[in-house]
């Protein structure tokens, strides 16, 4: 009687295990959509999108410091190059009139011929006017020798720091064109932050960004503030006239829009509003939040006037004009004009009185 055998199973393999695993896929897959699982994650919640436009904010207005920064450090290299072009202009002529003398003076020369001075003293008929009018020459030479090389060494000099100027410029406008190569980025992130913002309700977009996150509204004019402080008494409690006439300035520039890069007299970003107020005032201020912190005289929390500068974040990205009362005046950012607001609303950095 013959054995009967048991089939042997073949191995899943190849096409055969690919369509197997395909297969299991497709059921959890189906599985998962059955049991709510594996639906698309949820739109983000106001908060998340006021968390995210606030952070996209801070980088712009890092960005925009940088870049301000940069491009008042290459107007100064501008200008530095173009007295170094003239200067060296001017000493070119005065060099080619030099030469010009130089040359006259070979050609007389050539003209007497080159004759021995002893054989021009026994044919003068002047021996003594001779004599002095050769001591004269050789000195003139001289002098009109060293003028020439002195001349010559500042030339040298000139062109050594006209080229370094040069390749200043040409550093900052290369550090410029990646500022603004960050700021696309930064604007790209933006343009996507207001398709977020797009999505809510006007309710929940005026709750958000009313104050920045305060929870409070704070209008261009400021006076729905608890404690908004009336710009008479803000300039009379100011350290010093300057101070007061920036205050002033600041009152009067509520409501102007923020725009980056800008320094007035009808747009702003947050240093240029501050640049513009003293520059009003009679005060030259740095262009950058970084370098205005340094201009004044360091003051505390506690001692702040109306005209100090009130600094933000850890970076010292941002600035506004303290008024009294516990707000300030500042250029929030592109979603919101000038506007007074209350001087917790972000991390304090510190403090400046320029005046």
């Amino acid at each position: 009687m013959a054995a009967h055998r048991k089939p042997r199973q073949r191995s899943l393999g190849g096409s055969t295990a690919r369509t197997a695993a395909t297969i299991a896929l497709a059921g959890a897959a189906t599985a998962t959509g059955f049991d709510g699982t594996g639906h698309a994650a949820p739109p983000p919640s106001p908060d998340e999108v006021k968390a995210r436009v606030d952070r996209l904010y801070r980088e712009a207005e890092t960005a925009t410091e940088k870049y301000d920064g940069a491009r008042e450090q290459a107007g100064k290299a501008q200008e530095r190059l173009n007295t170094l072009r003239d200067e060296a202009a001017r000493r070119t002529d005065r060099l080619d009139s030099a030469r010009a003398a130089l040359g006259s003076a070979a050609a007389a020369q050539y003209r007497n011929g080159g004759i021995d001075p002893a054989a021009q003293l026994l044919l003068s008929s002047d021996p003594g006017r001779y004599l002095d009018d050769a001591a004269f020459a050789e000195r003139a030479g001289d002098r009109q020798a060293a003028a020439v090389r002195h001349v010559r060494t500042q030339m040298q000099e000139i062109a050594l720091l006209r080229g370094a100027a040069r390749v200043e410029l040409a550093s900052l406008k290369s550090r410029q064109t990646e500022l603004r190569r960050q700021r696309r980025t930064v604007d790209r992130k933006l343009d996507e932050a207001r398709r977020l913002l797009s999505r809510l309700t006007g309710e929940e977009r005026a709750g958000l960004m009313g104050d920045e996150g305060t929870g409070r509204a704070s209008r261009s004019s400021g006076r729905d503030l608890p404690d908004w402080m009336p710009p008479s008494l803000a300039t009379a409690q100011a350290p010093g006239a300057r101070a007061a006439a920036a205050v002033a300035y600041a009152y009067a520039k509520l409501g102007s829009p923020y725009v980056w890069g800008a320094t007035g007299p009808h747009a702003f970003d947050c240093s240029g509003l501050v640049q513009a107020a003293y520059r009003s005032a009679g005060v030259a201020l740095p262009r950058t939040t970084y370098a205005q912190i340094g201009a004044g005289r360091r003051v505390s929390r506690a001692e702040l006037r109306p005209g100090d500068l009130v600094f933000f974040y850890s970076g010292v990205s941002h600035v506004g004009i303290y008024v009294g009362r516990g707000q300030m005046i500042h250029a929030p950012n592109p979603s919101a004009p000038v506007r007074l607001a209350p001087v917790d609303q972000m991390p304090f950095a510190g403090a400046t009185r320029v005046a």
